[in-house]
């Protein structure tokens, strides 16, 4: 098994909390790492009906072992938390119950309620480009240093192409038949609990054209037209593809920087493999040449950098900042005390405009930030104009 990046924090978490709620999407390898990490817990699952039946009857039976306990998919029978909240309130050692769960929305709403306190939250994404290669993950507070890192192997459409899904590389699977295995569990068992969706069809188109939108501004208005949908649907389904952690939105910054700003929030789907299969990618060759392949570049950028936050239990301080001109920059890092802005080109040579945004946005009058980073589809790290270019696989 590859080593995860958030396994040395969830046995953090065990060691301190008497419950540990673990939640990501389906397949993202929640239970293998669950199990691997908590050897001498009683592991049960509640996908099989006869423990999702003795959960939702006698709850009390089923959490009578006087083992530690992994709970897998426990969105399946949320009533069980209220009796998981008076054990541990009785009896508070530390990783008593692990919890899983692939329904976002519907476990942390249960999870809030009955057990704020007494649980610590963690997320398990699917693999990061580093966990796939066995490196330790890279340093985003430092992300100008100089850097150890090896370069993958193979190209970097092929590790686009392929996404990381862990089964898919545990098992060397072909990406186009399990993620279309993959999606169509996803919109007929999933989301119909979720959000009751009536036509699949419908929102499976709906899913195939937010997909062709990655990386570009959200316009609900557009997308539910384009659909044959009403917007209060449209904005239904991009939150069910958040909840789902198959996607996620950036919110503009508030920094206006005596800029009129643009309020739209920027769409980013978290697998680059199952983009491909929603734009029909077959292969890596494909998608090399694909008119869209810059913008999947640049969520597959997003994406790392949004698994390295959520690994290390921090909230993403991520944003994009865009004003009525058209100035824009792809991702800017707002640490607090210091924002750092990051652009993003797919390409291998780094042309001599690449950092214009970058120079135009650190030269603001109001701006305090100087510095900033481009990734590029290269294999070299170096300085240009000023600003420092790293590569694709961020090391």
């Amino acid at each position: 098994m590859l080593h995860r990046h958030v396994s040395e924090h969830l046995k953090a978490a065990a060691a301190k909390n008497p419950v540990v709620t673990l939640t990501g999407p389906r397949q993202s390898g929640k239970t293998t790492l669950c199990r691997a990490l908590f050897p001498n817990h009683e592991y049960i699952s509640l996908e099989a009906p006869d423990f999702r039946a003795q959960a939702i009857e006698d709850p009390r039976g089923l959490l009578s072992s006087e083992n530690d306990l992994v709970i897998d998919e426990v969105q399946r029978a949320p009533d069980i938390l209220s009796y998981i909240q008076v054990l541990v309130d009785e009896q508070p050692r530390p990783g008593r119950f692990i919890l899983t769960g692939s329904q976002n929305l519907l476990l942390l709403r249960s999870v809030s309620q009955t057990l704020a306190g007494r649980t610590a939250l963690l997320r398990l994404l699917p693999f990061t480009l580093q966990e796939t290669c066995s490196q330790a993950p890279f340093q985003l507070q430092a992300m100008a240093a100089s850097s150890a890192a090896q370069v993958p192997a193979g190209s970097r459409w092929e590790a686009l192409f392929k996404g990381f899904y862990p089964r898919i590389h545990d098992q060397n699977l072909l990406p186009t038949e399990w993620l279309g295995d993959y999606f169509r569990t996803y919109v007929e068992r999933d989301l119909r609990e979720v959000i009751e969706v009536s036509d699949p069809r419908t929102f499976e188109n709906f899913v195939k054209f937010a997909a062709a939108n990655t990386a570009q501004e959200l316009n609900l208005s557009r997308m539910a037209n384009d659909v044959g949908v009403g917007q209060q649907t449209a904005r239904r389904w991009l939150h069910a593809l958040e909840i789902g952690y198959l996607a996620i939105t950036l919110p503009p910054h508030h920094a206006n920087f005596r800029k009129r700003l643009r309020k739209q929030k920027r769409l980013h789907f978290l697998d680059t493999g199952l983009i491909c299969y929603l734009l029909g990618i077959r292969d890596a060759k494909t998608l090399a040449a694909h008119p869209l392949r810059g913008a999947i570049f640049e969520s597959f950028v997003v994406s790392e950098i949004f698994k390295n936050f959520t690994n290390r239990r921090q909230d993403p301080p991520l944003y994009f900042w865009r004003d009525s001109t058209g100035h824009e920059i792809d991702l800017l890092f707002d640490f607090g005390d210091r924002l750092l802005p990051l652009e993003v080109k797919s390409g291998e040579t780094v042309a001599t405009d690449a950092v214009n945004n970058l120079d135009w946005w650190t030269s603001i009058p109001s701006n305090p930030a100087s510095s900033g980073l481009l990734v590029h589809g290269g294999n070299r790290r170096f300085q240009f104009k000023g600003f420092e270019v790293l590569p694709w696989f961020l090391g």
